[in-house]
C-alpha cells in the first residue's frame, strides 16, 4: 500500500512566492492538496504562478506583502484569512543577500539583509503565530487548532561562507528564532521548524553555475553538484503535515552534506 500525505482542507501561506524556492514550495503544497496563499511584492509574478497552479487543478490566492513593512504584514495575513480561511501552514521564505567582504559592509547593506531575513521573518511568524495561538486557546474560530511554521534558513546559518558574512549571521538568527518559537509555542501544538537549504539552482542564480567561478564552487561541493528546487519537495510536505507532530524545533540541513 502506498504512503501518502494529504493536506486537503489546510491553508498554506508562502512568503517570497514570486520565484525560486518560494514558488516551488507553493506548487508542491498545492499538489499535496493545500489551498495556497502566494505572498510577495511582485504581484505580476504571483499572478502568473496562480494561473499555473490553477491550471494544474490547485487552489491559489494572491496577496501583496512587503516583509519589511509591519502594516503590510498585518494586512496581508488578515486578507489571506478573510478570503481563504485560517492559516494552518506558514512557509517563511522571504530573504535577500548581498556579496561583499566584511570590511566593505555598510549600514545600509546590513539593514537591508537583517530587515528582510530576520526582522521580517520574525514579524510574519509572530502575526501568523498569534492567530494560531488564539485558535488553540479557543479565542478565535477555526476548524483546525495548532499549526506548522517552516522557516527557511540556510546552510550558511550553520557554516560561515566568505563574502556573505552578514547573510550568514542573519540566517543563524533565523535558526535561533526557530528554536525560541518552538519552545514557547509547542505546548499549543504549533510546530516550528527550519530548513537549511544548500546551493540550489534557481532562475536567480542559474547563470552563475555556468561561469568559471560557479564551476569552481561546484567542484568544491561534496558530490560536485547543486540541488534543484524539487529536491526539497518531500521535506516541505512532511513538515507541513499532521504526520510531523513529533518534529518541533528541528533545524534540518538539506545541503547534500556541505555543512558536515
Amino acid at each position: 500500500m502506498a504512503y501518502s500525505i494529504d493536506l486537503s482542507g489546510r491553508v498554506a501561506f508562502v512568503t517570497g512566492a514570486s520565484g525560486g524556492l518560494g514558488a516551488q514550495f507553493a506548487r508542491t503544497l498545492s499538489r499535496a492538496g493545500a489551498a495556497v496563499v502566494l505572498a510577495s511584492r511582485r504581484m505580476d509574478k504571483l499572478k502568473e504562478l496562480r494561473a499555473r497552479i490553477e491550471s494544474e487543478g490547485g487552489d491559489a490566492h494572491v496577496v501583496e506583502l512587503d516583509v519589511t513593512d509591519q502594516d503590510s504584514i498585518k494586512a496581508a495575513v488578515a486578507r489571506a484569512e478573510t478570503e481563504v480561511g485560517s492559516i494552518d501552514i506558514l512557509v517563511n521564505n522571504s530573504g535577500v543577500s548581498t556579496t561583499q567582504r566584511i570590511q566593505d559592509v555598510t549600514e545600509t547593506d546590513f539593514d537591508f539583509i537583517f530587515d528582510a531575513n530576520v526582522k521580517g521573518a520574525f514579524f510574519v511568524a509572530q502575526e501568523v503565530g498569534r492567530r494560531m495561538l488564539a485558535r488553540a486557546r479557543g479565542a478565535a474560530p477555526g476548524t483546525y487548532t495548532g499549526g506548522r511554521i517552516i522557516n527557511i534558513a540556510s546552510m550558511a546559518g550553520l557554516r560561515v561562507l566568505p563574502q556573505i558574512g552578514v547573510y550568514c549571521m542573519s540566517k543563524a538568527a533565523v535558526v535561533q528564532m526557530t528554536r525560541a518559537m518552538a519552545l514557547e509555542w509547542g505546548k499549543f501544538d504549533i510546530n516550528v521548524n527550519a530548513i537549511c537549504p544548500g546551493y540550489i539552482d534557481t532562475e536567480i542564480n542559474h547563470h552563475h553555475w555556468h561561469t568559471e567561478q560557479g564551476q569552481k564552487l561546484v567542484q568544491m561541493l561534496p558530490r560536485k553538484r547543486v540541488g534543484k528546487p524539487e529536491d526539497l519537495d518531500a521535506l516541505i510536505v512532511m513538515l507541513a503535515s499532521a504526520q510531523s507532530h513529533f518534529v518541533n524545533g528541528a533545524v534540518i540541513a538539506a545541503d547534500d552534506g556541505f555543512a558536515v
